[in-house]
This record gives C-alpha cells, structure tokens and sequence, in this order.
C-alpha cells in the first residue's frame, strides 16, 4: 500500500510541476490533453493512482515533453498501476464458459426468432455472424446469452463468451482473446503463434470443421472483432457492443429497442411476483414510465424491490419521480444505472463530451447539428461528426428522417450531472445566451419569408446568410422543427432585457402564426412580446401584440375570456394613440370572444363598430382589415339567423377580393379570396341551397390544400363533407367526412364533434332509421 500511495504522489508532483512550468491552468492542460479538470485534478493530488499510458501520453504532447522527460513522466505513472497476473494464472481462468441463463428473461421474441433462423439457414461458406450494438443498458449481453442457451443444442462443439472489455481502459486485444481461444479448442500453449495474424490463421483452421457457438462481448472496434470471426464452417458469432461497428461487412444486425410498457410490466411482475403487481398496478406502470422503458433499469428497479418485499411499489415510484435523485435511486447492490452510462461517457473525445453534456441545454426534445454546435462552442461540421459518434455509442438516438438527435430520458438526466459537474454556471449561461441570439435571428428572418410585403427580400438578419432557408418550405420545415428552441429564445431574451429583438421576432411571427393556428405556443410568443412592448413604453406596439395575444386566445387556446380581456386592453391602447387600425383589430377580437361566450348580438355590434371605422381607413392594411371584419360580421349574422344579410356581406368580401388591393400580393387576396368563399358556401348551405354551395366550398378547399393550411382546409372539408351528405352523394360523403375526423382531432378543433355527429346522421340516413 506504501509504494503505490508513494508512487502516485511521484507522479502527482511531477505532474504539478510540470505544468506550473509550462505556465498552464489546470483547465488549459485538460483541454489540450483532452480529459476532464476534475481528472487532471484528482491526479495531481494523488487520488488517481497509475493513470493509463494513453493518458499519460496525452498529458505529454499537451505538456510539449521530449522524448526522455516524457518517459520518466512515464515511468513514475507506471510505479502506480496494480501488477499484471502472469498469463498462466489468466489461462486458466474459465472466462470462455458461458454464464448462467437469467431464468426471468422477459420480451425480445422477435429478435429472437431471427436469431434462430439465422443460425438455422447458415450456409457452411458463409458462418453467421449477428452485431446486437445499442445504448448503454438495453441488455445486450443478457440478450446474447439468453440466445446462445437457445441455440446451444444447434452448436455441439461448444459455447465460448470472450469478454473483449471494450469499456476498459485497454480493452483485450484480438491476439490475447485469440489465444484464449486456441487454448479453449485444446491447442498446447507451445502451439500457439505469437503473431496475431497466424493465431487467426490457426483458430480459422481449427473451428473450420466445428460447431461452435462464439459470443463475443463487449467489443471496443472493429479491428479487435475482425480476426476472431471464422472464415468458413457451420459456426456461429454473436458481438455485443456499445458501439455500432458499422464497418463490419456481410453481418446480421439485431437492433434492440426501449421495452413497451407492458414488456416493463411483465419483466416486473417476473422479478417481484404478480402478487405485488396486481396490488399496485398503476404504481407498477408509473416505475416502467420512470425508468424509460430501459431493460437495466427496470430490472435494477424490480430488484431493489425484491430485497425489500414489505416496501411499496409507490415509495420507490415517489423516489424517482425526483429527476435530481432518480440516477442514485436506480441502483441495487452492484448494479447502478449511473455506472453502466459513465463507462460510455469516459471513452469519448474530449469535444464528444462537451457535446454530449452541452446539449442537454436544448429547449426541446430533440436537436439539430446546428443548436448542439451553438451549446457546444463548435464549428458545425464538428459537431454533426461528434453527434454521429455520439449516435454510434449508443449516447442520443437519431431521427430516422431528419439530421436531429434526442436524449434518451435517463441519459438527459446523465448528461445534465455531468454539466453540472465540468462545466461552471458561467460557462451553461455563455452557451444558452449564445444560442438564443442565434436562434432568434434565425427565427426572425425565416418568419419573414411568411410576411405578406417582405416575403420576397433577402434574409437579412439571418446569423448564417449562406445557410439560411432558401424559401417558404425551408423556413416552414425549420421554424416547425426548431420551435421549442426558438420559443425559449425569445423568452430568454424578453428575460435578458432586449425587448426590440422580441418585438421584431413577434412582428415577423405574425403571418406565419396563421398557417399554424393549431400551436398554442402562440399565446406564449405574444404574451412574450406584450411584456416587451410595455417594457419599453410603447403604446402602439402594446396595442399591437395585445391584439395578437387575443387572436391566439381566441383561435388556438379557445380561452375566450382570456382573449376577451386583451382586445380590451388593446382597444384602451389603440384609443390613446389614435390607431385607427389597431382599433379596428381590437373590436374585431372583441367580437370573436364576445360570440363565443354566447353573446353574439354583442359581437355583432362590435364588428359593425369596426367596419364603420375601418371603412374610413385607406391604406393596403386597411383593407385587409376590412375584409376580415366583413367575414366576421357575415359568420354572426348568419348563426343569428340573419342568413340573406350575412350572403350580402360576405358577396360583398368576395368582391373587394376579385377586384384586388394596390400593393398587396395576389396570393395573399388569394387566401382572403378562399375565405370568402368558404363563408359563402356555409351561408348558401344555411340556405339550404347544396348544389350552388358545393363549388365555392372546393375552390376554399383547393387553396388552402396548396398554400398547406391545415388549420383552413380541415374545416372547409368539413363543410364540404356536410354539403355532399346533403347532395345524397353518400360514399363521398362518407370518405370525406371519415378523412376530416382525425384531423381536426389533432389540430384539437372544437369543430371534432360535428364530424360524429354529420355521420351517425349519414349511417341513419342509409339505414332509413
């Protein structure tokens, strides 16, 4: 104990003394010898004894030591590290044995079965070899097992399992596991080559003729898989690893996923007894949820269980529902969740862990290459390879159709310890703030590709101009993909004081909001901008995004009174800097909660207030207002019952469409135009006259279908659906109304319940009910 406690303090001072010599932080020799402070750390104080020569040799090329300093830096390492066992003393270890099956081995049935055959349609040319690679905890080892006591029976010759420790520090190279091959066949120790080529040589020969079964688990790389994989024969190769070993040629791939909730359930009730699961079922479902469906940590929860029958099922689910504790609280003697991440983690490249943790700062769910180089403080090209690695480790799961990552929910809380641990305050509110800039920049320029009069000008703004989204798809496809984090941008820097950025990035949401009025993140982007107008004084402007915020009350939280309150407030704000238009909005906002509440006559007056202010306005804005107004006024009049007055109106929208606006693009008349349209068709069905509503009810439909309005064309389909029933068109009716009804679920329309409704009425129509 003397020596190596003194040998790790040789080393600890050397280290010492040759970086205060080099003139470095402890946190500039970490980030150029590529490990973590605390690492450096601990080996400067003697707590880490014997670290590894590749660490030593990193710690060397960043300390810029010659050849003879670098080897006494070297030698003092060495003094530190436990001895080797000779190699006759591993010989005849029995490591090739294969272990126990796990009696409670739970799902996997068709990985299973593809194993099985597999192994059954081997053809003696071509020995079958399966990767089963994945994230840490998945199970691939009990898995490989488990399949290797299957097809035992299939393998006389025998069954071998090579640990190749590719976690270790140095994992067993392929000429030492060949070696333990050769002396499991029966070669003498005498008759095995040194050289690692003729071993494989010599082990090819010798399984030629076999039938064995080789698990090889836990493999670092390809290189080290390569040489022990028969060439020819009836044998069979299983390889475990956290890595995916793309480069492997010519290999089966069992891709083991997250266990379904009831796989979880099952695998508990195998673990604790059914007993206990059927008392508390809910509790038992909740811990599979909690654990995210991961094999090892559902099994290390079920068997914290089993060692304490008397403790409820709901104690533990109250643990981990603490995410702060839920890493300590999944452990059970040695198995620890917290140790089986920490190993992947240690293997990394210094910038993949800065990645990895960095990017447990992201807003949503998942990310982009983009956001993780921002959080990270990489060039993008760098961070895309390292999330790649990242992906191949088993460390984030890949979007299967877009470049994006997402954490698995254990591995989030992992990476967010270890933020906590490496990276200071500072350093995460560096990154978040850089990021958010970035994002709200971006955000701001791709929404403008939606404003109607600067839909067509260059992004200026944009953080990236020569990647930024070439047109309204790209920007669609990004703001869609990135609205968690641009969301938090912007409410970090409402927070962070720059009120104009959140103003502008608002302003610029405006017409895009439109296409997507099923996000009710809505509310929160013009509350957002609301505070920052205020924040800098500006009526106008409160007024403004006041009016938004109603609008978004009103049509994507269906909060009536909410949206009620802010045209009201916008209405005050209006008055006092004689927004003509403002005002017009307000009232117009007003109306719309005022009809959902059911005080429609009120709603009435208010719009017929703002078509007689607005009529006095002259410019392009005005217009529009108006015809909004007139839509608006058409759809009360017509559910008051005053329908020939309401096809007046909206007749009259119609044509202020047809005749145009000085200014205004023709695709943005075109999408009022549409609008008219489907208020005309509903005002002629509420006269009962189906045939002449079809037409302009499928002209609405048509247009919004291409400009990708969802929100739009799902109830005009609806409307539409109505009409054909109507027409006695049942089958198209049907399809029609069939096809509406899961949409509007997921746009959470209020209009779901006609859908129903329109075809228990067709079903009683046909039957003659």
């Amino acid at each position: 104990m003397g020596t190596g406690t003194s040998a790790a303090g040789g080393f600890a001072s050397r280290l010492l003394a040759l970086r205060t010599r080099a003139g470095l932080s402890q946190e500039g020799l970490a980030h150029a010898a590529g490990i973590s402070v605390r690492a450096l750390a601990d080996l400067e104080r003697g707590r880490s004894k014997g670290p590894q020569r590749r660490t030593v040799r990193a710690l060397a090329k960043a300390l810029k030591l010659d050849r003879a300093a670098a080897g006494e830096l070297e030698e003092s390492a060495s003094l530190g590290r436990p001895r080797p066992r000779p190699e006759a003393a591993t010989a005849t270890r029995p490591a090739l044995v294969l272990p126990r099956d796990i009696g409670d081995f739970t799902a996997r049935g068709p990985a299973l079965d593809r194993l099985h055959a597999l192994a059954r349609n081997a053809e003696p040319g071509h020995p079958p070899v399966a990767v089963i690679a994945g994230q840490p905890g998945l199970g691939k080892t009990a898995f490989a097992v488990h399949v290797a006591h299957r097809l035992a029976p299939d393998f006389p010759d025998g069954q071998f399992v090579v640990d190749l420790r590719g976690m270790d520090p140095e994992p067993t190279t392929a000429r030492d596991a060949l070696a333990s091959l050769l002396r499991a066949l029966g070669v003498a120790e005498s008759g095995i080559p040194s050289g690692t080529d003729d071993r494989a040589a010599l082990y090819r020969a010798e399984v030629r003729e076999r039938r064995l079964l080789l698990v090889l688990d836990n493999a670092a790389s390809e290189s080290q898989v390569r040489p022990l994989l028969p060439g020819t024969g009836r044998s069979m190769t299983i390889v475990t690893s956290r890595h995916a070993l793309a480069g492997l040629e010519s290999v089966h791939r069992t891709a083991l996923g997250l266990l379904r909730r009831e796989e979880g359930v099952e695998l508990l009730t195998r673990i604790i007894g059914p007993e206990r699961v059927r008392h508390e079922a809910q509790a038992v479902r909740d811990l599979v949820d909690l654990c995210g469906y991961l094999p090892l940590a559902v099994r290390i929860a079920g068997q914290r269980l089993a060692v304490r029958p008397m403790e409820r099922v709901a104690k533990l689910v109250t643990q981990l529902a603490r995410a702060e504790r839920r890493l300590d609280t999944l452990q059970a003697g040695s198995l620890r969740i917290r140790a089986a991440f920490t190993m992947s983690y240690q293997h990394l490249a210094h910038p993949a862990r800065i990645l990895f943790r960095r990017a447990s700062l992201a807003a949503g769910p998942d990310f982009s290459p983009e956001t993780a180089a921002l959080l990270a403080d990489l060039p993008v090209t760098q961070a895309a390879r390292y999330a790649e690695e990242l992906t191949d480790a088993g460390l984030l799961q890949p979007d299967p159709d877009a470049e994006r990552y997402r954490f698995h929910d254990l591995l989030r809380l992992f990476a967010t310890e270890q933020l906590a641990a490496e990276d200071s305050p500072e350093v995460c509110e560096a990154a978040r703030d850089r990021t958010a800039r970035w994002v709200l920049r971006r955000a701001t320029a791709a929404a403008l590709r939606f404003d109607a009069d600067r839909h067509l000008d260059p992004p200026v703004g944009d953080p990236d101009p020569d990647h930024a989204p070439a047109d309204r798809e790209e920007a669609r496809a990004w703001l869609e993909a990135e609205r968690a984090e641009w969301l938090a941008a912007l409410q970090r820097s409402r927070t962070a004081g720059r009120h104009q950025q959140v103003i502008d990035a608002a302003e610029a949401m405006h017409w895009f909001s439109d296409l997507n009025q099923h996000w009710d993140l809505w509310a929160e982007v013009f509350a957002c901008s609301t505070e920052s107008a205020r924040a800098l004084g500006s009526r106008r402007d409160e007024a403004v995004h006041l009016n938004y915020l109603a609008w978004a009350h009103n049509i994507c939280r269906h909060d009536h009174p909410a949206a009620l309150a802010s045209a009201e407030r916008a209405l005050t704000a209006a008055r006092e800097v004689a927004d003509a238009l403002q005002e017009t909005w307000a009232l117009a906002y007003a109306a719309g909660a005022l009809h959902k509440l059911g005080r429609t006559s009120e709603g009435i007056e208010r719009l017929q207030e703002a078509a007689a202010l607005v009529g006095t306005l002259t410019s392009p804005q005005g217009r529009l207002a108006e015809l909004s107004v007139l839509n608006g006024l058409g759809q009360y009049l017509r559910v008051s019952g005053r329908v020939q007055e309401a096809l007046v109106v909206h007749r009259r929208s119609e044509a202020v469409c047809r005749d145009g606006i000085p200014g205004q693009p023709a695709e943005l008349i075109a999408m009022y135009h549409a609008a008219a349209l489907q208020e005309v068709g509903k005002d002629l069905s509420a006269l009962h006259r189906w045939t002449e509503a079809e037409a302009p009810l499928r002209q609405a439909l048509a247009h919004f279908e291409t400009a990708q309005m969802p929100a739009w064309s799902e109830p005009a389909r609806l409307d539409l659906g109505i009409v054909l029933r109507r027409l006695a068109r049942y089958d198209e009716a049907r399809e029609t109304l069939v096809a509406v009804g899961n949409a509007l679920a997921l746009l959470k329309s209020p209009r779901q319940s006609e859908v129903a409704a329109e075809l228990d009425e067709l079903d009683r129509t046909i039957t003659g009910e």
